[in-house]
């Protein structure tokens, strides 16, 4: 059988690789993304990804890369604040509140929000009309066997190609990866994030909202009004065994425990999407290369969705890559994949240390805790340089 040829494969379809696919294709190289799974494009289909994405202000040069950002745009919920809100008290009610305003150091908003389902169809909308970018549906990746000069693939369909740069973005349980040997350490919390979509009489005013009592964060992320209605996107973090409880309850019963949780900030929620449940960790790769392959997105690094770090850190790994194609590094060199390790590797420990510790604040279930977390939540706020300091450190700036 002949062997074709592409400069970059890339195994996993998901929201980072379709992206690092338009991306790199706009850069003239030949792209082959493949995953096994058909995605989908439908709201109305059950096994919908309910989950939001909050592109922060870097990702959007990415985007604008990959010629996305026109197709997206007309999409985007700006998140202008971030509110971080205090419930650790003995009541269920907010007691101190944080704003931070995007204009304090941009002139632009922390970054825009989309749902998942969207955004994958209109990457794929857009992949349609690029003539070097081919996405195969259905298909995994069955071997890869690395040379000097090329990377050899194996695919489930059958075929066999050949390329210059493997890219792996098949998630945190990576083929790519074990098959290079790489190994990954975790760390579990024993929670669950619960996503759906919500309705409301307040207005969000483009606010992002993370509330903070115990189990983890209730976060409540812009959309755009429907049928006239505020709506907004929510992750909710809980101990495994509470969001159990919480996923058997019908919608209604759940709708009032998510607006008891919320704080009424927003007034009453009512539930406008199925719910969908998956687990909490950290992750890391031992190292984020091997020969002719890059690590980028959840095959490299998993996090606790919280301050959006976790798809702008994928594309920010797919940014590293862009670069170092501009600056003229041959195509999944060593020079190449070793400037990439370098460049990346530092910045995704320091934030997946920060989201880390975040998270275990968050967890706090003691007064003494909830009090300590309550405090550096003020002494954050308070202090205006520390609070810009934050601001551009969360950005990424």
């Amino acid at each position: 059988m002949e062997r074709e040829h592409y400069d970059i494969f890339i195994s996993g379809g998901g929201l980072a690789g379709l992206i690092a696919t338009c991306a790199f294709a706009a850069k003239g190289l030949s792209v082959l993304c493949v995953d096994p799974t058909p995605p989908i494009t439908s709201n109305a289909d059950p096994k919908a990804d309910r989950r939001s994405t909050a592109f922060l202000q870097p990702a959007r040069q990415t985007l604008e890369i990959a010629g996305l950002w026109p197709q997206l745009a007309p999409h985007a919920a700006p998140l202008q604040i971030m509110r971080l809100a205090d419930a650790g008290g003995t009541e269920a009610e907010i007691r101190h509140i944080a704003d931070f305003d995007a204009s304090d150091v941009s002139d632009l908003p922390f970054g825009w929000n989309f749902p998942n389902w969207l955004l994958r169809r209109e990457i794929l909308a857009h992949l349609d009309t690029v003539p070097n970018a081919t996405f195969c549906a259905g298909i995994g990746t069955k071997r890869v066997l690395t040379r000097n000069t090329a990377a050899l693939i194996s695919l489930s369909d059958g075929r066999q190609i050949s390329v210059s740069l493997v890219v792996a973005a098949d998630g945190r349980g990576s083929p790519i990866r074990d098959m290079a040997g790489i190994g990954v350490q975790t760390w579990r919390y024993g929670q669950k994030g619960m996503v759906f979509t919500v309705s409301h009489r307040i207005p969000h005013e483009n606010v992002s909202t993370e509330i903070h009592r115990t189990g983890g964060p209730f976060t409540l992320v812009p959309l755009p009004d429907h049928e006239g209605q505020p709506h907004s996107a929510v992750v909710w973090m809980e101990t495994g065994t509470e969001a159990a409880h919480l996923m058997a309850l019908d919608d209604a019963t759940f709708s009032s425990a998510a607006t008891a949780r919320s704080c009424g900030i927003l007034g009453p929620l009512t539930l406008t999407s199925q719910r969908a449940k998956w687990p909490i960790i950290s992750q890391k790769a031992d190292r984020l290369t091997a020969e002719r392959i890059a690590l980028i997105a959840e095959a490299a690094h998993v996090m606790p969705p919280i301050g959006a770090q976790g798809l702008n850190m994928s594309l920010a790994d797919i940014q590293t890559l862009l670069d170092l194609i501009e600056d003229g590094a041959a195509l999944g060199s060593e020079a190449m994949l070793s400037a990439y390790e370098k460049a990346r590797a530092p910045d995704v420990a320091l934030r997946l240390k920060g989201v880390d510790m975040l998270n275990r604040a968050s967890l706090a279930s003691g007064p003494n805790l909830r009090t300590l977390r309550l405090k550096g939540l003020q002494f954050l706020h308070g202090s205006t340089t520390i609070r810009k300091l934050a601001m551009r450190a969360g950005l990424g700036m």
